[in-house]
């Protein structure tokens, strides 16, 4: 890296002030109206975990990966503030003449590229030449420390008679026939830390959108149902699609996910998100390391 070279790591957003909900789900919905009682329901998730530490988690990620490089890392929200326009104002401030573009999501990566270029796109008129140059990263959901770390974490938590439920975020199927490597990607990254673990393992997908439709299973309300019926009765749900504790993590599996398995009589042991951990510190300066060399 050179001394103009920074990092940008761009998450899908969270809001701090709940009456911000509705712009929220406007923008994730992209403008399409959001079924009656949804904005209720999320305001609801929000309040039964106390906010969302998704802004503050991805700002200590941030501050962990600078300490790392010994350069600027900056947090661009893809969906809300604050957005990537401004972190680019920002980087300009600092001096700052390359950026790779880091999603903080392991598989889909191009969503969050695109929307950085277009968000670059906006401001270039107003920046001209100091507009800095973006460097993207590929899918790195098989980074090695990454799947060590969650390798790792998962392990201390499996016990004799446990089945380990490797979980990401469902999608719309219709994405996955136009083309969208997610499930591939997301795939590839479950084998890669299931075959490390002694334990059988098994995927599911969480945390289904609005929209009807088909959307990726197995749900992992149905995992745990299938599970109690086979006997088993300690599932241990690693997200490991996600980054950092938010609502679909807090609420999704600590509460919806538990309860279910508790009417079930299986106990759920969750792994939490790896947050700053190292490993995932580690993996995030190799792929920045490797896309400035």
């Amino acid at each position: 890296m050179g001394p103009k070279d920074g990092v940008l790591l761009v998450a899908h957003g969270t809001v701090s002030d709940l009456d911000d909900l509705p712009a929220f789900v406007a923008r994730i919905r992209r403008g399409r109206p959001a079924p009656p009682g949804l904005v209720e329901e999320l305001r609801h998730r929000y309040e039964v975990i106390g906010g969302s530490p998704l802004l503050d988690l991805t700002k200590a990620q941030a501050q962990g990966l600078s300490e790392r490089l010994a350069a600027p890392v900056l947090v661009g929200m893809r969906l809300w503030q604050p957005g990537v326009e401004e972190v680019v104002r920002a980087a300009v401030s600092l001096g700052l003449q390359r950026l790779c573009v880091i999603p903080l999501a392991p598989f889909s990566v191009h969503v969050y590229a695109q929307a950085a270029d277009e968000a670059l796109e906006r401001v270039r008129p107003e920046l001209k030449d100091a507009t800095p140059s973006f460097v993207h990263v590929d899918a790195w959901g098989q980074e090695p420390a990454f799947v060590k770390a969650h390798v790792e974490s998962i392990a201390r938590r499996v016990a004799p008679g446990t089945r380990v439920v490797l979980t990401a975020h469902s999608l719309p199927r219709r994405a996955i026939t136009a083309g969208d490597p997610y499930e591939a990607q997301f795939r590839a990254c479950a084998e890669a830390v299931g075959k490390q673990l002694d334990a059988p393992w098994e995927i599911a997908f969480q945390s289904q959108g609005a929209d009807g439709g088909d959307w990726l299973g197995p749900d992992i309300l149905q995992v745990l149902e299938r599970l109690a019926g086979e006997g088993v009765r300690r599932a241990v749900v690693a997200p490991i699609g996600f980054l950092a504790e938010h609502v679909e993590t807090l609420f999704d599996l600590d509460v919806e996910a538990k309860a279910h398995a508790d009417r079930l009589g299986v106990e759920l042991v969750r792994v939490p998100a790896l947050n700053t951990a190292p490993g995932l510190l580690e993996a995030l300066e190799a792929v920045t390391r490797r896309a400035l060399s």
